[in-house]
């Protein structure tokens, strides 16, 4: 008699464990299942929906050129991939390609046009000057970054008289977005921030929103190639 009742204790006990057991895996697996749903059914953030202006939100880096320039990158043998802090050497070599044009001779309509493309930008973040020329075509700024992009400038014009202002104005941007990554990736969010749209060099790179992301950095960011 007390041999069963023994095996009796044993097999409630056994059970009552079982079942204490299989509780906690139900509890567990309802709080796997709640925490799912949450997940779920969260609303996305503004990084991976985009602003409700319609504005694709800006990603790290998402500003920076990439790849070879469609109109002049096979005539002049450059890429933007060119401008990396990876390779100082091949920055410079491509700085020094671009800037070698600087000098070209311009007719009177192309100096037109060459002084409202060079007075919408600036080198601002390593010389500080308002432009690249001044309002009489000279130039305003003596860093390698200014050179550069006043070579391209006139060269375009010169090669690719078909091109638009605002055409030229962009490429000179992008060049100086590579020139500048770190401080342009701070200023693309300062633009997404009021609803602008960062993604277009014009905005990012010229004069049209200087100063937009003053109180936002410290330090004037990152610099590829040499002032």
């Amino acid at each position: 008699m007390k041999t069963e009742n023994k095996k009796e204790e044993i097999k409630e006990k056994t059970n009552t464990e079982l079942y204490v057991q299989l509780g906690i895996i139900a509890i567990l697996a309802l709080v796997i299942v709640f925490n799912i749903g949450r997940i779920y059914s969260a609303p996305k953030s503004i990084e991976s929906t985009g602003l409700a202006t319609g504005i694709e939100s800006v990603s790290a880096s998402g500003i920076i050129p990439k790849g070879t320039p469609a109109v002049y990158g096979a005539e002049l043998g450059v890429k933007y991939d060119y401008i990396t802090p990876s390779n100082p050497g091949l920055t410079e070599a491509t700085i020094s390609k671009l800037s070698q044009y600087e000098d070209m001779e311009l007719n009177s309509e192309q100096m037109q046009r060459y002084i409202r493309i060079g007075g919408s930008i600036a080198c601002e973040y390593c010389c500080g000057a308002k432009s690249l020329i001044f309002s009489n075509g000279e130039r305003a700024c003596g860093c390698a970054h200014s050179y550069a992009m006043r070579g391209l400038a006139k060269y375009l014009l010169t090669k690719h008289p078909e091109m638009a202002d605002e055409e030229i104005l962009s490429e000179l941007g992008k060049w100086k977005v590579l020139f500048f990554p770190g401080i342009h990736e701070q200023k693309a969010k300062a633009l997404e921030a009021n609803g602008i749209d960062p993604n277009n060099y014009i905005n990012l790179a010229s004069n049209l929103y200087r100063g937009i992301e003053q109180g936002q950095l410290s330090g004037s960011g990152q610099m590829v190639g040499g002032c």
